[in-house]
């Protein structure tokens, strides 16, 4: 049985003789006669540019007629496709948002590490006769620890503090997996859900607290105590583990149980989180009030710029707020740690002044309330304060760099400006 194509078959599909493109240009065709005006197509559909079929020069109707296209669109691939060698928009963008992500994260875990150190320090040496209430004097005495003992004096325990924000994010991931307690809170929460969620937090400072307190001994002992030889990355989480199951190096007998810390730690992690929130939510809201104008989403300054200002803004309130809680914390936590720490009163060498070079920590606190009570006591409220002037300037320096984040961010706008001008002229 002999099968019949039918004669509106071109190649590919059916096309009606009423085809406006192929009914009247093309008359139909056989396999006994050929057009000799058409003689160059063959049975391949010709709305394929490039065809193999086509002979050298030729272009197909549709390449040439579809839609009114010019020529200049057509050489640039499309209305929608940027000039060549002009990188997309939204790829801009996605780069500049995690460049700065990457400056954020630089800013609060590595410039910022010598000044917590030092802040650190600063509070538990209730010996020192300086509070270091002012950034100048604090500097001072960082530059001179610095050329003593090397740069590094003031870098200790960093590894052990991201990894305490590793235990602190997956405690917080498990607990929220397997309890009701919400991670995030939605938009429009509830008392319930509000309540749940800085249980949650209070919980996760609870489960960090033995390597807290463990990374907290790194970052004020001093390193002319310190044996290289036995410190490790991880010896933050084994000191953790031993004082939680209280085996391992014995301790003086003035180690408060971590029962006597739960509660400041719940009440800081709490308070610092919830001051936090509510700074940046107020720092969002002034900022969208202010506005003129309607926030560009492609514009990177009105999209990373506020949310960085605001999350600066509520650290800052927040530490500020809390520095005499966590003094207090702190002194409770290195207590009967046998650790000794820097000297903050600016000797740099035994003899040569008025102070030695390092001095012990032998508080005898009995829990929080003993704690507050003797620091107003006997150092006044000043005594809270202890090392204020280092975290002046740490937040100093990080609100620098968030000015030159902006002036980046300012180049990138109009960079972006021009580029969205052009791919519109070239549309």
């Amino acid at each position: 049985m002999a099968f019949r194509r039918p004669d509106s078959f071109d190649g590919l599909g059916y096309r009606g003789r009423d085809d406006p493109i192929y009914g009247s240009g093309y008359p139909l065709r056989s396999a006994g006669q050929a057009d000799l005006q058409h003689q160059h197509w063959v049975t391949t559909p010709p709305d394929i540019p490039g065809s193999r079929n086509l002979h050298t020069g030729d272009r197909t109707p549709q390449w040439e007629e579809s839609l009114g296209e010019p020529a200049g669109a057509a050489a640039l691939g499309g209305w929608d496709a940027p000039p060549p060698g002009v990188p997309p928009v939204e790829q801009l963008n996605r780069f500049t948002g995690f460049g700065i992500g990457l400056v954020s994260l630089f800013t609060e875990n590595v410039l910022a590490h010598p000044c917590i150190v030092f802040r650190r320090q600063c509070q538990v040496n209730y010996h020192a006769r300086t509070y270091h209430l002012t950034p100048f004097s604090a500097v001072n005495v960082m530059y001179a620890i610095t050329k003593v003992q090397g740069v590094k004096a003031l870098w200790k325990g960093m590894g052990s503090t991201f990894i305490v924000h590793g235990i602190t994010l997956g405690a917080e991931s498990i607990i929220s997996e397997v309890t009701p307690l919400p991670r995030e809170l939605p938009h429009r929460w509830t008392w319930k859900q509000l309540a749940g969620h800085l249980l949650l937090k209070g919980l996760t400072a609870v489960v960090a607290l033995p390597f807290y307190c463990a990374s907290l001994v790194e970052t004020v002992q001093s390193d002319i105590v310190r044996d290289d030889s036995s410190s490790g990355l991880l010896d933050c989480i084994r000191e953790g583990l031993t004082r939680v199951l209280g085996v391992g190096a014995p301790h003086s007998r003035r180690l408060l149980p971590l029962s006597s810390l739960l509660l400041p730690a719940a009440l800081h992690a709490i308070l610092r989180y919830a001051i936090a929130s509510s700074i940046q939510r107020v720092v969002l809201w002034l900022h969208q009030m202010s506005r003129k104008q309607k926030t560009d989403p492609n514009n990177p300054l009105d999209t990373y710029f506020p949310e960085l200002v605001a999350v600066w803004a509520g650290s800052l309130v927040a530490d500020v707020l809390l520095f005499p809680l966590e003094t207090a914390f702190h002194r409770l936590g290195l207590q009967g740690t046998r650790t000794i720490i820097d000297a903050t009163d600016g000797a740099v060498a035994v003899g040569s002044g008025s102070s030695p070079l390092v001095l012990p920590v032998n508080t005898q606190y009995d829990r929080f309330s003993d704690c507050v009570h003797s620091i107003r006591r006997k150092e006044g409220v000043a005594g809270f304060y202890r090392g204020f002037g280092a975290l002046a300037v740490q937040y100093t320096l990080h609100g620098a760099l968030l000015a030159a984040t902006r002036t980046v961010l300012n180049v990138h706008s109009v960079l972006f400006l021009k580029i969205n001008k052009k791919m519109h002229l070239c549309s």
